[in-house]
């Protein structure tokens, strides 16, 4: 059983390709540089009162909203989910008529007793903030934050992550394509 978690890697997007109720991962990417990942809770407490007293309560779950902080964000994301375009010269536009593409994240904690893996279903980002210093007596490292939604899948499900009990060759596989679990969930 984990105490503690001390670390932060291998983060992985897979676009989603969506036609109508189907949604398809494509294989996931890596996204080298990853330095952190905050996310909160998304969704209200509902609480209903009767007969003089609470009589039904209950917790809507709208996901996570947080940040997912880089050292860069590579230009393969921009491309493939800001949706930034490179001309035939090499260079990136941003259009502000593109919409940004959904994906799934794939990420990793280490703990105390090995590797939690996770994968949310349904996350978007926004556009990261552009910032810079002049370079003083010291440099001085600038990162890179997505601001991003998770959101929950067609099925109601927000995101799934390995336990003790998960089976090595899941484990071992789940960067090489998005899990979605089995039927009896």
């Amino acid at each position: 059983m984990s105490k503690v978690r001390f670390g932060f890697k291998n983060v992985y997007y897979a676009p989603i390709t969506e036609s109508g109720n189907s949604v398809t991962y494509g294989t996931p990417v890596k996204l080298d540089g990853a330095v952190s990942m905050s996310l909160s809770a998304s969704g209200d407490n509902v609480e209903f009162y009767a007969d003089d007293g609470l009589y039904f309560s209950d917790n809507a779950n709208n996901g996570y909203e947080g940040s997912l902080e880089f050292a860069l964000i590579p230009e393969h994301f921009k491309t493939a989910i800001l949706n930034e375009v490179v001309d035939s010269n090499g260079v990136s536009a941003e259009d502000a008529t593109r919409v940004t593409k959904p994906f799934a994240l794939l990420c990793e904690f280490t703990q105390d007793d090995g590797a939690k893996k996770f994968v949310f279903y349904h996350c978007t980002a926004s556009r990261p903030a552009i910032e810079a210093n002049t370079k003083g007596e010291t440099k001085e490292i600038k990162t890179e934050t997505l601001d991003i939604v998770c959101r929950p899948d067609a099925n109601g499900i927000v995101k799934r992550s390995t336990t003790a009990t998960t089976e090595t060759a899941v484990a071992n596989a789940w960067y090489t394509a998005v899990y979605e679990g089995t039927a009896s969930v």
